[in-house]
């Protein structure tokens, strides 16, 4: 991709000259816990293929704000990695030193194994689709498809298959003649996918593509883009801030926050296993119950909830006298009408306040006995589906021990620690 192509694209590139990045927020001491996930995420059984892309202690700071503090990320070939956070986490930034438009302050750019901070963006194996797709308006679909090779010296019958192929492979075939005026949104977001590709580049860097569709067009396309990366077989680095987006495309996710990366993971990881108290609240719904821990035996740890009520929780290795902050998914509890003789199973009173039918399940909201919320999602596809109580009516929450996912939020001294980036969790179950 040429200079010109880059700034027809991008309107302008903002390389300011960053500060030294101090390791601050992601220093070694405070990364331990949640840099032990993100290994155990990225590995696997047997010799690993070397990664497509590797940043190596990558920091980047705009005029005294560090966007990114000493980050390190694998992504593996052929993967759909996605960069998960709200805005300001440094997850675009990232994007953008990996396509060559912002230098690092400090850290190394690995593309298939070759440091690439000296490289030019239009010189790296990597081409982007942007959030506006940058469509030029004078050209026809064909042209802005084949810009990219014409650039390169390609003319010809060879130019126009790949063209046609580049259109076949995003299903608009028959489309070549039209100007991107007389398209749709989702037909301009495969056109701009369609040039991308057709040079056929090492990575494809995604920076929110489908934020400008609707809600119906934007699920559709993400079915789209998942079946053209499977048949083509390129690294996507996809950035969303959309955790249903993530969740259904990626076969990894970076949940970043603050200019760190909290954890690595599958999506059923990083839904299921959060590194973080801001992983668990950020990643999917979840109900949060504070208390503090009474005792621990045999790995679960008796807490008591500032209503006085107790639960049990699989515990943390240090958690005796903390406080402890429980998270339990909407998807992992229910609704009951009397207390469950089950020593696995938690239960707390509760009054129903509100049921909503959404079509293939019920969300439904209590009230504790502290006056907190909390929410349950009662899917509606099971023969048998438990009759739920009355607005007003009284009830029990209930989830399974091994369901709930804590987090100590005080330290040992009664300094508060920062759960974004200190999590003091673990997990002992995986069934569904």
């Amino acid at each position: 991709m040429t200079k010109l192509m880059l700034a027809a694209q991008r309107g302008e590139t903002p390389i300011p000259a960053g500060s030294p990045v101090p390791q601050s927020a992601c220093d070694p001491g405070k990364r331990t816990a949640s840099a032990a996930r993100n290994v155990a995420s990225d590995g696997s059984s047997g010799e690993a293929a070397a990664p497509t892309v590797e940043l190596r202690n990558v920091s980047h700071g705009y005029k005294g704000f560090h966007a990114l503090s000493s980050i390190d990320l694998s992504i593996r070939p052929g993967e759909f990695f996605s960069l998960l956070g709200p805005s300001g986490c440094g997850k675009t930034t990232t994007l953008n030193i990996i396509g060559g438009f912002v230098m690092p302050d400090h850290g190394d750019v690995l593309i298939n194994g070759k440091s690439v901070n000296r490289i030019p963006s239009y010189q790296r194996p990597v081409n982007t689709v942007f959030q506006n797709y940058a469509l030029f308006p004078h050209m026809t679909v064909a042209q802005n498809v084949g810009f990219g090779p014409r650039m390169a010296r390609q003319t010809g019958p060879d130019l126009a298959r790949r063209v046609e192929e580049a259109l076949a492979l995003v299903s608009l075939t028959g489309f070549g003649d039209r100007r991107p005026d007389q398209l749709s949104g989702g037909q301009q977001q495969r056109v701009a996918l369609a040039r991308a590709l057709i040079n056929r580049p090492t990575v494809l860097l995604l920076d929110e593509p489908l934020g400008a569709l609707d809600l119906k067009l934007r699920k559709q396309m993400q079915l789209e883009l998942s079946r053209i990366q499977r048949e083509v077989g390129i690294t996507f680095v996809y950035v969303t801030h959309d955790q249903e987006e993530a969740l259904s495309m990626s076969d990894r996710i970076a949940v970043m926050s603050g200019g760190c990366v909290i954890q690595v993971g599958s999506p059923e990881e990083v839904y299921e296993n959060p590194a973080s108290l801001f992983v668990a609240d950020f990643i999917g719904s979840s109900n949060k119950l504070k208390g503090r821990c009474l005792d621990i035996a045999s790995g679960i740890a008796t807490v008591q909830l500032q209503n006085g009520a107790s639960v049990r929780v699989p515990a943390g290795s240090a958690w005796g006298g903390r406080e402890i902050t429980i998270v339990v998914r909407p998807d992992h509890a229910a609704i009951a009408t009397q207390t469950p003789g089950d020593a696995g199973r938690n239960a707390l009173a509760c009054r129903v306040a509100k049921v909503t039918y959404l079509g293939t399940h019920r969300e439904i909201e209590v009230v504790l006995g502290d006056g907190g919320a909390a929410s349950v999602r009662q899917s509606l596809g099971a023969e048998h589906v438990q009759p739920t109580p009355g607005v007003g009516e009284e009830a029990f929450l209930v989830w399974p021990v091994a369901r709930s996912i804590g987090f100590s939020t005080q330290s040992s001294g009664g300094e508060q620690e920062d759960p974004d980036i200190l999590p003091s969790s673990i997990r002992i179950d995986q069934t569904m």
